[in-house]
């Protein structure tokens, strides 16, 4: 369940583009990705990422850093910052 804020910019037939905003502490809630995506740090985003298995990864995105993932990534990711934290996702249809 999610608990941060989540923002649909745009879904069309190509891409949906979504805004997710974090207090301190706040989640996404466990999730798989049904597409590739590209995740953009509004904010440094110091993410706890908690994985299948019970393996826990601590990643710092800074602010105007991207990356990418290929559908199927199942976690849940976490604010472990102090401060609020934001990201824009785009997923590739």
């Amino acid at each position: 369940m999610c608990n941060c804020t989540a923002t649909e910019k745009i879904d069309d037939t190509r891409v949906r583009v979504t805004r997710f905003d974090f207090a301190p502490g706040q989640a996404t809630g466990w999730h798989v990705h049904g597409f590739d995506y590209v995740i953009t740090a509004l904010t440094d985003c110091h993410m706890r990422l908690e994985l299948p298995g019970g393996v826990v990864t601590l990643v710092t995105v800074p602010a105007g850093e991207c990356y990418r993932r290929d559908k199927g990534v199942e976690h849940n990711v976490i604010n472990a910052g102090s401060l609020p934290m934001s990201f824009v996702e785009v997923e590739l249809k």
